[in-house]
């Protein structure tokens, strides 16, 4: 199965350079199992990440942007749950 994911970004917020990035560090981890990455503008603050039709992150709904780590963790879910992200699926702790 060839997967899709699509970034949707504010333009008015300025968003385009992040999104590009993300989309960049996606296609380069998931060299060869996403056949489509489709960057769309929109506008209100909107940033969403869908995968296979899927809507697996939301700005809106988390209050905030992922990671990069934490974004291909949630991809690889949905996409190549049998993958391994290598030093990606290590989980950060904090030091209080």
């Amino acid at each position: 199965m060839m997967n899709k994911i699509e970034i949707k970004y504010c333009s008015q917020c300025r968003w385009l350079l992040r999104s590009t990035w993300m989309a960049q560090e996606i296609l380069t981890t998931f060299d060869g199992e996403v056949s489509e990455l489709t960057l769309k503008p929109g506008t209100g603050g909107i940033f969403e990440v869908i995968a296979n039709d899927v809507l697996i992150w939301s700005r809106k709904e988390q209050g905030r942007f992922p990671e990069i780590t934490e974004l291909k963790q949630i991809v690889r879910d949905v996409i190549a749950p049998d993958k391994s992200l290598g030093h990606s699926d290590k989980v950060n702790k904090k030091v209080i």
